[in-house]
C-alpha cells in the first residue's frame, strides 16, 4: 500500500506481458461484465462471452441498447452500476476513446473488479494508470478467449495445437480447467 492507501502492484510493461500474468489475470477471476456485449451472433463480443461462459465463467453482457433483454441467458445491464453483483474482472469491448469513460464507471463501483482487460485494439495507457493506482490489475489489446485457449494448449499462435500433431480436438474438462489457468470449482470431485 502506498500512504494514500492504494495497493501497489509491481509496473508491467503493457507492450508485451508474460504468460505467468496473463495465466494469473485469467485464474483470479470466476464472474466477467463484458462491457458492449452484444446478441449478434457473429460479432466477436458475443463468441467471447459464449466460450468464457462454456469454461466456467459467469459471465455479465454490459450493453445500454440489450438492457432488459438476455444475451446468452444471461440478463444484459446498461451500466456497471446496474450488475446484479460485484465482478471479479471487467472486459472492454469498446473502442478505445470510450475507455477513460469505463474507466470512470469502473472506480465507481463499490466493489472493485480484480481485473480490468481490454480487447484486441483497445488500449488507454491513462486509463490503465489510473486502474493499477487503485490496485487493479490491466490487460490491454488481447483477448481472453484467445489466451485462455492458448494458455491451455487448445491453440497455438499460429490457431492450431501446436504443442502435438493430431487430428484430435484437445481432451478438456467443461468447466474451470484442472491445469490451473482458472481457479478450481470450490465442490469439484477432484
Amino acid at each position: 500500500m502506498d500512504d494514500a492507501g492504494n495497493l501497489k502492484l509491481p509496473l508491467v510493461d503493457h507492450d508485451r506481458y508474460d504468460d505467468a500474468y496473463i495465466a494469473d489475470a485469467l485464474r483470479s477471476v470466476k464472474s466477467i461484465a463484458i462491457v458492449g456485449a452484444s446478441a449478434n451472433a457473429v460479432r466477436p463480443s458475443y463468441f467471447v462471452a459464449k466460450y468464457m461462459i462454456d469454461k466456467g465463467y459467469t459471465v455479465f453482457p454490459v450493453n445500454p441498447g440489450q438492457a432488459g433483454k438476455e444475451i446468452l441467458g444471461r440478463p444484459a445491464s446498461a451500466t456497471l452500476a446496474d450488475l446484479p453483483q460485484p465482478v471479479d474482472m471487467v472486459d472492454i469491448f469498446r473502442a478505445s476513446d470510450a475507455v477513460p469513460g469505463v474507466t470512470d464507471e469502473i472506480l465507481a463501483m463499490p466493489v472493485l473488479p480484480k481485473v480490468v482487460w481490454m480487447q484486441l485494439t483497445v488500449r488507454d495507457d491513462a486509463s490503465a494508470e489510473r486502474l493499477e493506482k487503485a490496485g487493479i490489475k490491466v490487460v490491454m489489446n488481447r483477448c481472453p478467449k484467445i489466451e485462455y485457449a492458448r494458455l491451455s494448449g487448445e491453440i497455438g499462435w499460429s490457431g492450431v495445437n501446436s504443442r502435438r500433431i493430431s487430428s484430435r480436438k484437445p481432451m478438456m474438462r467443461s468447466g474451470y480447467q484442472s491445469f490451473g489457468i482458472v481457479a478450481q470449482n470450490d465442490d469439484s470431485d477432484d
